[in-house]
Parts: C-alpha cells; structure tokens; sequence
C-alpha cells in the first residue's frame, strides 16, 4: 500500500469536492475553483468531509498512479483554501523588479527590461524591489510562473547575482588565479 495514497484527504469547511465521470475532480472554495482530470483508474470517493484515493490493483502503473492523484487532490484542496506562495529575491547591483499594472518588469543587467504578464490566477506582489511574491489556488501553475521569473537570470556562480528562491542556497566557485 502506498503510503501517501492511503493517507485520507482532509476537506476543510468553506470547500466542496465533486466527482463527475472520468474523474474530472472540481474543487470549489474561497481561493477560486480548480477543475483537474485525474487517472481515470483511480477510485476516489467523497464522504463528507474526507476523501480517500483507492487503486484497483496492485499492478506496477495503479501503484504509481496511487500516491500521484491523492497528492494533487489534495493540492487543489489546499490551494482554494489556503493558496499557495513563492518568494524570490534579486541579488545584483542595478538588478530590481517593478509592477506595472499586471506585468512584472524586471531590470536585469539586459539591454532591455523584461516584461512578464501573470498567467490567469496568479497574483504577483512586489514589496520592495529585489523581491516577489507569486502566489494563486493551484500549485503547479504558480511554480512554474516562479521558475520562469528565475530562469530569465538564474544565480551565476561566481558572484551569485540573479533571480533566487528566498533561501535558495548558490554554492559559490572560486574565480581564476592567475597562477598554475
């Protein structure tokens, strides 16, 4: 048995979780309303305030599949009730991030800003200029929106400028010698 997929998930009051054909799962809640298809093998049930994930069979893809779809039930759950949140921080002179409207613009030693448009859901502060803070409902989307403001200028490793998670550790390299 899956350790993760035989683990109930939790509904908090304030959110409801419904079932329909194929097992497209919608999650509503105060955050907003997830939609996700998930492995139409999987057997999940919701009984009032708990929803359980079952497999079928023992077969090798049932137990992968297992702990797959209680982990992103239970993300949709957290996400419309509690949202999910990435902080980034700049490091580098002239190296800074600006609202403007919906767009993040980013000043990151280009010979142009670099302008992001949030995708639909997420949400982007900005509390001062060398931070960020993604956050929106659903996981996924607000961790690949994060990673994509990170690899317009990920951390060089000589002088650890560029765009880092908040207490991301960058090993930094010993710059050339001179001397063999």
């Amino acid at each position: 048995m899956s350790r993760i997929g035989k683990n109930p998930v939790t509904i908090p009051a304030g959110v409801t979780v419904t079932v329909a054909d194929g097992n497209v799962v919608t999650v509503k809640g105060a955050k907003g309303t997830l939609t996700q298809q998930l492995s139409k093998d999987m057997i999940i049930k919701v009984d009032g305030a708990v929803a359980t994930v079952e497999r079928p069979s023992d077969e090798k893809e049932h137990r992968a599949l297992h702990g797959l779809t209680r982990t992103l039930l239970n993300n949709m759950v957290i996400g419309v009730s509690e949202g999910f949140k990435k902080s980034l921080t700049i490091q580098g002179t002239g190296y800074r991030a600006a609202l403007n409207g919906k767009k993040l613009v980013l000043t990151l030693g280009y010979s142009h800003p670099v302008e992001m448009e949030a995708p639909e859901g997420v949400t982007i502060e900005v509390p001062s200029q060398t931070n960020i803070i993604v956050s929106g409902p659903d996981k996924q989307v607000v961790g690949q929106f994060a990673a994509e403001i990170r690899g317009k200028r990920a951390p060089e490793p000589y002088h650890g400028k560029g765009v880092r998670y908040e207490g991301e550790y960058v090993a930094l390299k010993e710059g050339k010698s001179g001397k063999k």
